[in-house]
């Protein structure tokens, strides 16, 4: 070989990372409009990647979704460390329900993974299982204040973001505020001390009925 031409190593090796970044870009865009249910063969196109490459990369959907979503789970962590560190119990349990159905609102692959097993990957079942963790810990910190209603359990937080995963819209900040204000209705209903008036809900976005049967086209 020429001392003078440069390596092909390197450039293969460049060209395979800048797919995988692609792939894992495309992945994240698509599952968050149309969730988890895209054909990986659509990922690959709209990657503008072949199959093969698709699945040398990522052998399953659960190896792309898992690696997908790597970021949005260990931010969901962070949200519930950082509630379990706030002294005031009735603003940390907020918070987290607050910031958690935020990030499920604008992206609909998100909340199928949180709310998925995937027992190849144990990495991100320990964080799920750690927010999970921390979620009840925040819970019985409130209840024992006085600020959680007695009877709220750890289902009411599934049964949540089911109702916040079916929001669909036809843009993400209709969707974010939609969500805003379902939770600030729910989190009411979760208080045991209504010894106030209840504080303002967030503003309204335009909804029709015909927003009930909208879906995304993938």
């Amino acid at each position: 070989m020429s001392p003078h031409r440069p390596p092909e190593t390197p450039r293969l090796r460049a060209d395979a990372q800048h797919n995988r970044d692609r792939i894992l870009a495309v992945a994240r865009e698509t599952f968050a409009t149309l969730g988890l249910d895209v054909p990986m063969a659509a990922i690959a196109r709209r990657a503008g990647v072949g199959v093969a490459t698709l699945y040398r990369r990522f052998p399953t959907k659960e190896a792309l979704v898992t690696e997908a979503f790597a970021e949005q789970i260990a931010a969901c962590v962070a949200v519930v460390d950082d509630a379990l560190a706030d002294p005031d119990p009735w603003r940390g349990f907020c918070s987290v329900i607050e910031k958690v159905c935020d990030m499920h609102a604008v992206d609909k692959g998100f909340t199928a993974a949180f709310l998925s097993a995937f027992p190849d990957s144990t990495v991100f079942d320990h964080q799920r299982a750690h927010a999970e963790l921390g979620f009840v810990k925040l819970a019985q910190r409130a209840k024992d204040a006085g600020h959680l209603r007695a009877d709220f359990a750890q289902d009411d937080l599934v049964l949540l973001l089911m109702a916040n995963a079916g929001i669909v819209t036809q843009s993400p900040e209709a969707a974010l505020a939609a969500s805003r204000r379902l939770v600030a209705y729910l989190l009411q209903s979760f208080r045991a001390d209504h010894t106030g008036p209840p504080p303002p809900l967030p503003p309204t976005t335009p909804l029709g009925l015909q927003d009930v049967f909208y879906r995304p086209k993938p």
